[in-house]
């Protein structure tokens, strides 16, 4: 089973949004199991699954052929960083698939999108021709506006497609890695500075939890800021560490938590982590879990 992660710079044209759904819908042998829009970001998040590596990169396809002529991003602006109108494509190894797998369907992927398009693809993650190019946030440095000068540097010439920015579309990151968690946790206060010190705190490079790494957002249509995080492996820095790290964090600027969420979708193993924790279940197994018992004794 493959999963593809698409983020696109588009989180508020519902029209746009939606046909990009239909396009994915419309993939023989792919599902799409979630949508995840915000408008302060501007950005939309697409899940979807497939048991063919093929499928689920004419899915892929199928997906910028909408978004590329709809997306400028001359006029774009949210709170999320971009450099693209499709800006990070990650595909994910699900159940027997391999990262190998994984890999030769970003790389295929990746140069048909460059050779259709015009627009200059980097790899990433486990796809990654270089060190230098492993990490996103080293990727995306700098943003649309500034990778113009960037993409003449060597060290970042594309991988794939034209060495020079496409004027609406900018250019998209392709690549394999394991499952993230995106997690979101709301401040009750309006004052950015918060969620800077905060997203400091909490984010690995600069000494907070490890795997983690943490943006601080504002909300403006809501009034209030927010710290982004990407879990990068959830096995070795579950939800709860994270979560009470920015709450304790927070409460030391006298504000406090004022809701959290799950951008896209999350393995069942991490929510189970967080009750384990939480309610303290001594000895906790997930054949406790009705629906992993009925799996378990299914014929």
């Amino acid at each position: 089973m493959f999963e593809a992660v698409p983020n696109i710079s588009e989180g508020r044209d519902q029209s746009t949004i939606d046909a990009v759904a239909d396009a994915i819908r419309a993939t023989g042998g792919v599902q799409l199991l979630n949508i995840h829009s915000d408008p302060d970001h501007n950005r939309s998040v697409f899940t979807y699954v497939s048991d063919s590596g093929d499928a689920i990169r004419e899915a892929t396809i199928r997906l910028f052929d909408v978004a590329i002529p709809r997306i400028d991003l001359r006029i774009h602006h949210g709170a999320h960083p971009r450099v693209g109108a499709v800006d990070v494509v990650p595909f994910v190894p699900l159940e027997h698939t391999t990262m190998e797998e994984c890999i030769a369907v970003a790389n295929a992927t990746a140069r048909e999108l460059a050779d259709r398009f015009h627009i200059p693809i980097y790899l990433y993650e486990a796809a990654a021709t270089a060190e230098h190019r492993r990490d996103l946030p080293a990727v995306r440095s700098g943003g649309f506006e500034k990778f113009p000068d960037k993409i003449h540097d060597a060290r970042w010439l594309p991988d794939f497609g034209p060495a020079q920015v496409h004027p609406t579309a900018g250019v998209s990151i392709v690549g394999a890695r394991v499952p993230l968690i995106a997690f979101n946790v709301q401040l009750a206060t309006d004052r950015i500075e918060v969620a800077q010190n905060v997203a400091r705190a909490v984010r690995g490079l600069s000494g907070g939890l490890r795997l983690v790494r943490a943006l601080p957002i504002a909300l403006a249509s809501r009034g209030i800021v927010q710290v982004s995080m990407n879990l990068l492996d959830f096995r070795r820095t579950p939800i709860h560490r994270a979560f009470t790290l920015v709450k304790e964090e927070a409460e030391r600027y006298g504000v406090n938590v004022l809701s959290s969420e799950i951008v896209g979708l999350v393995p069942a193993e991490a929510m189970y982590q967080v009750a384990e924790w939480h309610l303290r279940i001594a000895g906790f197994r997930r054949d406790i879990v009705l629906e992993e018992r009925i799996k378990l004794t299914a014929p």
